[in-house]
């Protein structure tokens, strides 16, 4: 039977739950076991996918189509393993599917209520994600904090579930801050204290609690928080700050976590974390630096553009330098500044984004690229913006731009037909597919193979209409849609690195495997350096 792993967090929102549960969840595979993740989020949004970037930071997109929230990018990167569209619920969902479900008579003329309709609606989604993955171990982290009223049919559902399990197969985590107060020069344990306290009260009694904290609060006030929450000594963990984030899971492993849980949850299992710790002697031993630009219209908040920055560490890690990243904010660019805005960057990377605010700024961006032999990356709107800048300055297609930004003009870039007509949520196309790659390209050198696939967040595509007048002005197309029709990446020839793509290759980029496209920029930005 598989076991069960709750997270909660308490005292205040932002702790680290995901990062807790995605290292948990590596420890646990490090040992051995199938582990599987999911996040319910309390807001009423179905899904993320509509929510401004700058408001929650960036949509994660599995592998089958889901948007999702951007702690199942962590649990992907830590844990290697694709999540699914069961690992993200948010309160949108299960009252939506409950009510669909009232609708059709599913209730048999039943009152709809909270208990036990959409509890159970939860527990349903707890156990199929369990019988998709196949997982020993099923991790869960409920978003929000101790106290919101949002979470309360959550946190009933996870009682009721470790009930219905057993409480042998059924370990519940408690994240909490511990509070430094400066003035009085110690740690603060009753914030921790009252949380647990009131997850208590819920009928939910936590197994471990993880104390966060910039530094370690020490055992005395790990030994306060067992007695006065009722925990066992070792079971209250310290997760305290660390440099790098894929130090987390060896500083909880050093700190005992993983080794309570497998008692906890009576699992055996051998352990070999070389692999871990290889990663974390690699990270520390880049030398050299080269700093690349991210051009982008949401850099005010730069969870935005998370998994981007993920993957240019990774990237970094394997090329052997150390990458900083200068924040450009598109909107403030213009022909009159770019010049004077990346003067001081060996490559420039225009991420994914909607609407047309700020795409001027990034036209030039690419423009200035371009003309300097400067590596640029386009992703989604950025390959759209490439395409957009070449049609202009090097097609002669001066009014050349989006269906997207404007009603008029020439759309080199257009609606995908099949998105005619179809309302927001949920309805782009979503999620892996299959990209045929040409010979003698960028693409092949990275990928090395002929086909691959990776995952997509769009409505809009390259206008086929423009295709010859844009390839015969030099603008090379290095993959399509395997029937050809649809173009997933361009290229511009005699250039260091130019290339964009209209999927999203920093999803499926790992620490100890980065993404091969961004492999490729990080290292033409470090030659671009010397």
């Amino acid at each position: 039977m598989a076991k069960y792993i709750f997270v909660t967090g308490g005292v205040v929102s932002g702790l680290g739950k995901g990062i807790v549960a995605a290292s948990l969840g590596r420890l646990l595979k490090l040992r051995g076991y199938k582990v599987a993740a999911q996040k319910f989020d309390p807001y009423m949004n179905i899904d993320p996918g509509t929510m401004n970037p700058t408001q929650h930071g960036e949509v994660f997109v599995t592998h089958d189509g889901a948007e999702t929230d951007l702690d199942l990018g962590h649990y992907e990167r830590f844990i290697d393993e694709n999540l699914t569209k069961f690992s993200n619920l948010t309160s949108g969902k299960v009252y939506w599917s409950v009510l669909n479900k009232e609708r059709s008579g599913e209730y048999l003329g039943q009152t709809v209520q909270i208990i036990p309709h959409v509890t159970n609606e939860i527990k349903d989604f707890i156990k199929k994600n369990a019988d998709l993955t196949g997982a020993d171990i099923m991790i869960t982290e409920i978003g929000g904090t101790i106290g919101d009223i949002e979470s309360q049919p959550f946190l009933e559902a996870i009682r009721q579930f470790s009930s219905e399990v057993g409480r042998k197969n059924c370990l519940f985590i408690h994240v909490c801050l511990v509070p430094y107060i400066s003035g009085s020069d110690e740690y603060k344990s009753k914030p921790a204290q009252h949380s647990t306290k009131e997850l208590q009260s819920m009928g939910i009694f936590p197994d471990i609690v993880i104390t966060r904290s910039d530094g370690d609060c020490g055992d005395a006030i790990r030994k306060k928080i067992a007695l006065f929450c009722s925990v066992k000594e070792d079971c209250v963990i310290s997760n305290v700050t660390v440099d790098c984030l894929y130090e987390a899971p060896m500083m909880l492993h050093k700190n005992g976590l993983d080794v309570v849980v497998c008692r906890e949850l009576g699992l055996k299992s051998r352990c070999d974390f070389s692999e871990w710790r290889n990663l974390i002697k690699n990270i520390h031993s880049r030398k050299g630096d080269v700093t690349i630009a991210i051009v982008g219209k949401y850099v005010s908040l730069h969870d935005s553009y998370l998994s981007i920055v993920e993957a240019l560490n990774h990237a970094s890690y394997f090329c052997h330098v150390n990458v900083h990243l200068k924040w450009v904010d598109s909107e403030d660019l213009n022909k009159n500044n770019v010049a004077d805005a990346l003067k001081d960057v060996s490559g420039v990377l225009v991420p994914g984004g909607f609407g047309t605010r700020g795409t001027e700024g990034m036209i030039e961006a690419c423009r200035y690229a371009r003309e300097n032999k400067l590596p640029y990356f386009g992703i989604c709107l950025g390959m759209q913006i490439a395409v957009i800048e070449c049609a202009r300055n090097m097609a002669g297609i001066f009014d050349a731009t989006s269906g997207e930004f404007s009603k008029h003009g020439s759309h080199v870039i257009d609606l995908m037909p099949d998105q005619n007509g179809k309302r927001l949520g949920g309805t782009m196309r979503l999620g892996a597919y299959p990209c045929e790659i040409a010979d003698g390209t960028l693409m092949k050198r990275a990928y090395n193979a002929s086909l691959i696939e990776e995952r997509h967040r769009h409505r809009y595509e390259f206008n086929n209409d423009f295709r010859d007048r844009l390839v015969a002005s030099g603008l090379k197309i290095s993959g399509t849609s395997p029937d050809g029709r649809i173009v997933e990446t361009v290229e511009v020839e005699d250039h260091p690195f130019f290339i964009g793509v209209q999927f999203h290759p920093e999803f499926t980029s790992r620490p100890n495997k980065p993404n091969p496209l961004f492999r490729e920029f990080v290292a033409a930005a470090k030659a671009q350096k010397r």
